[in-house]
């Protein structure tokens, strides 16, 4: 069995980020933690796109079909404004929802901000590729992700996508004691 190359999937959803009327700060804040998370080389695939909910389908397709990523991490998008329809997208084009990622993230994000009850945000399983939607501070994007990568890695196994292995000092994966690592 060949080695599976490692492509994770960056998607900022944002009307004025797409238009450049502002800095995306939020796609290179999960970049930048998945970078000090990661032990394992891996190549980044970012994409940068309007709330529009065809076109967050589409990019969300396209990076688990075309690009092979097991990993997707979106940012933005997840609020109660009439624009906000990353989660929408996202159930659309996942196979299965998996409840606990937003659940574990909106009760982390509660303990720093009251507000964060009325986000939205959800993971999903598309074929072998995992979606996670974080919000869009990138201070929240950490927080969400120091609570739920934990299990990341593990998921990945399930879903027969590559071996992720993590740096122990700044965030520990978790693996059952009877998953092995798989020969190289």
């Amino acid at each position: 069995m060949s080695k599976q190359a490692i492509r994770i999937g960056f998607v900022t959803v944002s009307d004025r980020a797409s238009r450049g009327e502002y800095e995306d700060l939020g796609g290179p804040a999960m970049n930048t933690w998945l970078s000090n998370a990661l032990s394992c080389d891996w190549q980044a695939v970012s994409r940068l796109v309007p709330d529009e909910q065809p076109e967050v389908e589409a990019v969300l397709r396209e990076l688990s079909d075309d690009e092979g990523c097991c990993l997707i991490v979106t940012t933005g998008g997840t609020g109660p404004a009439a624009r906000d329809i990353t989660p929408e997208a996202t159930e659309a084009v996942c196979d299965k929802i998996l409840d606990g990622f937003g659940e574990q993230m909106r009760a982390v994000s509660l303990q720093f901000v009251p507000t964060a009850i009325l986000s939205r945000q959800i993971a999903g399983i598309r074929g072998q590729s995992l979606i996670i939607n974080l919000p869009g501070k990138p201070s929240a994007i950490a927080d969400c992700l120091n609570a739920v990568f934990p299990a990341v890695p593990y998921c990945i196994d399930l879903i027969e996508g590559p071996y992720l292995e993590t740096h122990d000092d700044f965030i520990k994966a978790f693996r059952p004691k009877h998953a092995k690592k798989p020969e190289t």
